[in-house]
């Protein structure tokens, strides 16, 4: 699977959640989809978190991961969507559950939907790289500040440089 699998820090997650699944079985059925996904398995790891997430229904990250897999693997992207954002919902300071509500939104053509879930994710966590990088590969690129001159206008361009170092300033994105 393409996209933000590269972001993926298997036993990172694997060993948060270590903490948190209560279940032992839920657990391993996680790691091995963890893995089929990071191996472009995306199709046989669904059925390791769907299990996960049956025997575990209230953890954020396997509704997550079964929300991404259900829209890029059953092309169910609606259902994938409302999984990842009941996830979400639950667990709103990991970055991880933020790239996969963005995955299911660009899978489903909704590509604005998906920058706003970035940048949603970049106001309540602050700087995340995984986000900035995720934004970046979008090509998302602020309007010019005179949006009756080009972008290529010397003074758009000046402009602009002023207002990005205003915003590192302040630490805005």
């Amino acid at each position: 699977m393409s996209g933000y699998s590269d972001a993926i820090n298997i036993e990172q997650i694997a060993n948060k959640l270590e903490i948190e699944a209560s279940d032992a079985e839920a657990m391993r059925e996680f790691k091995k989809g963890l893995q089929l996904i990071a191996n472009q398995y995306p199709v046989k790891a669904y059925t390791h978190i769907r299990r996960a997430a049956d025997l575990e229904r209230n953890n954020p990250y396997f509704l997550s991961y079964l929300g991404l897999l259900t829209a890029s693997t059953q092309s169910r992207w609606r259902e994938g969507a409302t999984l990842c954002e009941t996830a979400l919902r639950m667990r709103r300071n990991q970055p991880q559950l933020y790239l996969n509500l963005a995955q299911v939104y660009l899978r489903g053509g909704h590509k604005e939907e998906a920058v706003d879930t970035l940048h949603l994710g970049l106001q309540i966590l602050g700087r995340d790289a995984r986000l900035q990088c995720a934004l970046a590969r979008l090509g998302i690129r602020r309007p010019p500040v005179l949006r009756f001159l080009s972008r290529e206008h010397a003074l758009n361009k000046w402009l602009g440089r002023v207002r990005r170092r205003a915003m590192q300033i302040v630490g805005a994105n």
